[in-house]
């Protein structure tokens, strides 16, 4: 499945695909072995680190993601999904283009669509609050140069 070329463009420009590989090499398997991961979660906590950053959040208990509010800029709706499993983070970003949905896939899928199928690039893992609060950081200045990228285009 190809990525929509408006999105394309936003992610090359921003240079997604090098940012997001620099994250998942700083957050790594080798830094936070799988016994030392947090796996149980203080939602509260989370909610609270999402709300420092400027953002509002509700926890999607059915689906079991943080989600963050929706924001409409121009003929754009964006969107943030985050999903804290096994230590790992997995980042969901949704735009809608005039009630269109054009994107609302996990980060995973971008490399294998931009590059090729078999490029992979590991979810950021943590095992600490200060691993987590930094890897979120991280996302949400990418998500903000994202959302400048794809309205300049």
């Amino acid at each position: 499945m190809e990525i929509n070329k408006k999105i394309t463009e936003a992610l090359m420009k921003m240079q997604f695909i090098k940012r997001y590989e620099e994250l998942s090499k700083n957050f790594n398997a080798e830094r936070t072995p799988s016994n030392k991961r947090l796996i149980y979660i203080d939602g509260e906590e989370v909610m609270e680190m999402i709300q420092e950053m400027g953002y509002d959040a509700i926890f999607d208990s059915k689906e079991k993601f943080y989600k963050i509010k929706e924001e409409k800029i121009n003929e754009y709706v964006f969107g943030v999904h985050i999903i804290l499993q096994d230590g790992m983070v997995d980042i969901v970003w949704v735009v809608k283009d005039n009630d269109e949905l054009i994107l609302g896939s996990p980060w995973g899928t971008y490399s294998r669509r931009l590059i090729n199928s078999s490029y992979r690039i590991k979810k950021p893992i943590f095992g600490t609050y200060d691993d987590l609060e930094e890897i979120l950081k991280i996302t949400f200045f990418m998500y903000e140069d994202f959302k400048r990228a794809l309205i300049a285009n």
